[in-house]
């Protein structure tokens, strides 16, 4: 903790408000909100706290803050400022994540189409779907009931699509525009769950032309109400209302929190979305933060009612949403948000059980890796490799591991600078050279293992000048079998052969 960090935590107010934490560049690095800023605030200086926010608290070098009157005023700010600064330790919405909707476009022969894009067009959006096959199901069962037009405004004769009666080609046909809006409120009615309508008239259809003998005219109108009823009986009935709500529930554990929401629309839960990130102050402060976020995103609209577990602030979701926001304490919207938290614990579950699994492989095999070198279990491996083109543009590349996994941030390019032509060891050399001075210099991280891809030559010249630059680091040469894998190491003093 700086001087600057010492001096403004002594002028905290006790107010509500926003905090802006900033690094060495002045850089806005995470933003917050608290009821209370002196507590929030200093707690972060204080006390033991997990990895993620240690990495956070080591970053800080500056910090600001905005006074305001309530919690509902912070949490909209802060949603405005995390909008304008982008922290890169802030919540993190999934930004190239936009839902499927169907829409009926504005125009005087509309099209039903499928788009990911929400407009103020005039056209009809329905939806959202939890993906395109979804979508996509409901596009196919529409068109075989209504005909909206799938031709272009210039066409001379009509199309293959009028041929399978799903289109009218109204430029061809002259068809009246009034035609496609009486559709597009049948297919509003068929998609609010109205479908009662529109099955009698295919019955009455399929019975017709069964009595005139057209049994596969017959057996498409049955295969479309069958349809019909497939579609009913995946989209589960959540309420008998009909009202469009999200239903959010959250659970935090070991330093992260998984959001669900399941997402009902007109009575029916259509999809969810599951969303997993670390969490830095009270969960239910997070949590808060999440929701407002959530709806600053285009493809999420705000739906008519929001329900949210007991303990969050509804009374600060509604001012930012504009909407009826409910802690249901019993019923079946209760149940919807015990079924929300229930499947939120389940993925985070999911997410350890996984990151534990790969753990084990992973520190098992760097484990290993030491036991057979004989020297401590090396968590950051660095891995240089020298190339050149036709013995011109020498250039070498390091790749770094830790705990055997890539960290492609550390991975760095050295253009070699002093040596003409392909010389595999003056590069080295000089490669080695300047990261592990710079490294000294600048006081970074070294490596607990050097590996070569190369043979005893230049693992002996990268072990000369570490020991020049006073570095004591294993080194290890690399050596490939005819596939250019690494099928053994070259180790020690003298170097030996050591098979993998």
């Amino acid at each position: 903790m700086n001087n600057t960090i010492k001096a403004k935590l002594e002028l905290l107010p006790d107010s509500p408000g926003c905090y802006l934490h900033k690094d060495k560049n002045g850089t806005v690095i995470y933003v917050g909100k608290a009821k209370n800023l002196k507590h929030r605030v200093r707690s972060y200086f204080h006390g033991s706290h997990n990895t993620k926010t240690e990495l956070l608290v080591s970053e800080i070098e500056d910090l600001e803050w905005i006074v305001v009157e309530s919690n509902i005023e912070s949490l909209v700010l802060e949603i405005n400022l995390i909008q304008r600064y982008k922290p890169k330790y802030n919540i993190m919405l999934k930004d190239d994540k936009y839902y499927p909707f169907l829409t009926i476009t504005n125009e005087k022969y509309p099209r039903l189409m499928i788009t990911r894009r929400v407009k103020k067009d005039g056209a009809m959006y329905f939806g959202p779907y939890p993906d395109v096959k979804a979508a996509n199901e409901v596009k196919r069962l529409l068109d075989r009931i209504f005909p909206f037009r799938k031709c272009g405004l210039h066409e001379k004769k009509v199309c293959f699509y009028y041929h399978i009666h799903q289109c009218l080609c109204p430029v061809v046909n002259h068809v009246d525009p009034q035609v496609y809006k009486d559709m597009a409120q049948e297919v509003k009615h068929f998609l609010t769950g109205d479908d009662k309508e529109i099955i009698n008239e295919l019955k009455e259809k399929m019975f017709a032309a069964s009595e005139k003998m057209e049994f596969e005219q017959a057996a498409e109108y049955r295969d479309v109400i069958n349809s019909i009823s497939t579609l009913r009986t995946k989209q589960r009935v959540m309420n008998h209302d009909l009202k469009d709500r999200d239903v959010f529930g959250y659970y935090v554990d070991k330093g992260w929190m998984c959001v669900q929401v399941f997402f009902v629309r007109q009575g029916k839960m259509i999809q969810r979305d599951v969303n997993m990130f670390p969490y830095y102050n009270e969960a239910e402060d997070d949590f808060l933060t999440y929701v407002g976020q959530f709806y600053q995103e285009a493809e999420h609209m705000v739906p008519k009612e929001i329900l949210l577990p007991s303990e969050i602030d509804a009374e600060a979701v509604e001012a930012v949403t504009q909407t009826k926001v409910l802690k249901p304490s019993r019923g079946e919207k209760k149940q919807l948000v015990a079924m929300a938290t229930k499947n939120a614990r389940t993925q985070l579950q999911l997410k350890f059980d996984l990151l534990e699994k790969d753990l084990i492989k992973t520190q098992g095999a760097i484990e290993n890796l030491g036991k057979i070198l004989n020297i401590p279990t090396p968590v950051r491996i660095e891995s240089f490799d020298n190339s050149n083109i036709m013995g011109t543009s020498p250039v070498s590349a390091m790749v770094v591991f830790i705990n055997g996994k890539p960290s492609k941030k550390d991975y760095r390019k050295y253009k070699i600078k002093t040596v003409e032509g392909a010389d595999d060891y003056a590069s080295m050399r000089e490669v080695i050279t300047r990261r592990y001075s710079r490294a000294i210099r600048e006081g970074t991280a070294l490596p607990d293992l050097i590996a070569m891809d190369g043979g005893a030559g230049q693992v002996n010249a990268a072990k000369a000048i570490l020991k020049e630059i006073g570095l004591a680091i294993p080194v290890a040469g690399m050596a490939k079998n005819d596939k250019h894998q690494t099928s053994e190491l070259l180790f020690g003093d003298p170097l030996e052969v050591v098979p993998l």
